[in-house]
């Protein structure tokens, strides 16, 4: 779908919308969302509201901040208190239902009556409206968040093209999803877990890696690069730069997953037995 075919069938779904808040992290998605949005209301009547909490890597944010400025966007940070919420530290499958729940209530509460916005909106895409582990979604439903993307069809793939249709810096940008994503179901989320996982991915990819995961299990780090990094960390200088950057994140030992990056890991496998 070209540009020009999306902005109007854009259109068409924000008929009676003239302002517009879009629940935004910095990623493809919703930056995408958010450019789409401007184009199509201005930059003056669209807001990207910008959930802030430790499960949010410091990086992320300004990132964030700096890819809506090129937009001329403006953004608005609204402190999120998921860690207040026992279902999410106790962190089962649902863990993300909890964490959007908490976001799109104080988006309701805080920012739409006083910024005069008709609607939310947050960038899920068709193939995550697909997925089993996306609890999420269900939050938007209930808060009645609109999902632009997906209801136009837009793919990840076409999610990309259109990034680069924009020209936007981050259109080759890895997925980053919460920290929360990698600590393990039923281990309790808390800040300084949260911590630990932010200092060491930032060692990690210091070495220069495109992208890793840290996976949090207790006193094992457990790497997870691309697939066409792996043969970079057998090199000693490498090797041992990366265990002492983990370690001084709070872990005592370092592993590297030799199957590479897994999206879901952790909750595609509990959900899907239970969709079963």
């Amino acid at each position: 779908m070209t540009l020009d075919e999306t902005l109007a069938r854009l259109t068409g779904l924000l008929t009676g919308v003239d302002r517009l808040g879009v629940a935004y992290s910095g990623g493809v998605d919703s930056t995408v969302l958010l450019g789409l949005a401007a184009r199509v209301l201005g930059t003056t009547d669209v807001v990207a509201v910008l959930g802030v909490s430790p499960s949010l890597a410091g990086a992320e944010r300004e990132a964030a901040h700096e890819v809506a400025a090129g937009l001329g966007v403006r953004v608005v940070e609204v402190a999120t208190h998921e860690g207040d919420v026992a279902a999410y530290r106790a962190n089962g499958p649902d863990r993300c239902f909890h964490c959007k729940d908490e976001l799109f209530t104080r988006i309701s509460d805080e920012v739409v009556q006083r910024l005069r916005l008709d609607a939310v909106a947050y960038g899920e895409n068709a193939d995550d409206a697909r997925r089993p582990d996306r609890p999420g979604s269900r939050a938007a439903t209930e808060h009645a968040v609109l999902r632009p993307l997906a209801d136009l069809g837009l793919t990840k793939s076409d999610v990309r093209d259109l990034a680069r249709q924009l020209g936007l810096p981050n259109a080759d940008k890895p997925a980053a999803p919460c920290l929360a994503s990698r600590i393990p179901h039923f281990s309790e989320v808390d800040p300084v877990k949260l911590a630990q996982v932010e200092a060491a991915e930032a060692a990690v990819l210091a070495l220069g890696f495109a992208d890793c995961r840290v996976r949090h299990h207790g006193d094992v780090a457990r790497v997870e690069l691309l697939e066409s990094d792996l043969d970079r960390v057998v090199v000693s200088e490498v090797r041992r730069r990366l265990v002492d950057g983990v370690r001084a994140a709070g872990f005592r030992f370092v592993t590297v997953d030799l199957a590479g990056i897994q999206s879901g890991a952790f909750t595609l496998p509990l959900v899907s037995v239970s969709h079963g």
